[in-house]
């Protein structure tokens, strides 16, 4: 009797199973097709003709496949070396400016710069003062400030900036290669086009981009030609008079005691030019004055007589 209980038992088990297993088949069944019918209408809407919508949607399908460029940019800006433009300005004072304008040219040319602007000015008592700028490579800009602090007698005023275009040098990198890729993209389409309002709409589209891609280049090239070189401006100016010998017009005894001679005449000659044309302007009023005061002395001298006899 129990016998027979466990063989029934054991046969609605297996039963079981064996229907549980009969429906997930059937489950998998239909999910392939499921997924078979959507690939072939995929590939049919692959396999469809170039259409003048499908050339702008081509573009811009493109100009959004830029958004994940542009974050795999910023991850990119934690690893690429930092792209930073630097400047620097300097006061100095000199006690030989010739000389050290020429060092400090000298030092720019031995580390690979070269000078951009100079400018000199001379006061009356013989001083001079100037300016000049110098592009220096970056990796010598450290370096080419202490050799001009150097020459320098004393540092009136240092100031170092920088400006960081890592970030934005990587994001123009992305846009550009995006860009050279719809050109290519255009460039195909072109090859392709049978009509010629579909060729000329093409065309315009691509010089668009062209453009874009000129402007992205110039960019690019600006910032790398200003953090591979620094720009220092040096002002200086002349703390003490040159004097380059005993023959020096400044401190020549003789010439000096000739001007002030020359300076003497020329007062003497002119206070007597002045009297002189004094007294013959007003001749005839200096005449009449006389006159009156030689007959007031006669008058007192004739009373004085008087007075005594």
């Amino acid at each position: 009797m129990r016998t027979r209980r466990w063989l029934c038992l054991s046969i609605i088990i297996v039963g079981l199973f064996l229907y549980g297993c009969s429906g997930q088949q059937d489950a998998e069944y239909s999910q392939s097709e499921e997924i078979g019918g959507t690939e072939e209408k995929v590939s049919e809407d692959r396999s469809l003709s170039l259409t003048d919508s499908q050339l702008e949607n081509g573009t811009e399908q493109q100009d959004v496949g830029e958004q994940p460029q542009d974050q795999a940019g910023e991850t990119m800006t934690n690893s690429t070396e930092r792209m930073v433009i630097y400047n620097a300005e300097l006061h100095l004072r000199v006690k030989n400016f010739s000389n050290a304008q020429k060092e400090l040219e000298k030092r720019a040319i031995e580390y690979g710069g070269y000078l951009v602007e100079s400018s000199t000015n001379r006061y009356e008592n013989e001083q001079l003062s100037g300016m000049m700028t110098f592009r220096i490579p970056q990796k010598q800009f450290s370096t080419f400030l202490h050799d001009a602090e150097n020459v320098a007698a004393d540092v009136t005023n240092r100031h170092v900036s920088g400006q960081d275009v890592t970030e934005e040098y990587v994001d123009l990198e992305s846009r550009h290669r995006s860009k050279k890729a719809v050109e290519a993209r255009l460039l195909s389409f072109m090859e392709d086009a049978e009509k010629t309002e579909d060729l000329l709409k093409i065309s315009s589209e691509l010089a668009k981009v062209q453009v874009e891609i000129e402007q992205l280049t110039g960019r690019m090239k600006y910032l790398e030609n200003q953090t591979s070189f620094s720009t220092v401006t040096v002002s200086m100016e002349e703390t003490d008079i040159l004097v380059p010998g005993i023959d020096n017009e400044n401190l020549n005894t003789w010439q000096k005691v000739k001007k002030q001679l020359v300076a003497n005449l020329n007062f003497l000659l002119s206070f007597f030019s002045g009297l002189i044309v004094v007294i013959a302007g007003n001749l005839p009023i200096l005449l009449i004055i006389g006159m009156v005061f030689g007959t007031f002395l006669w008058f007192l001298k004739k009373r004085k007589r008087k007075y005594k006899e």
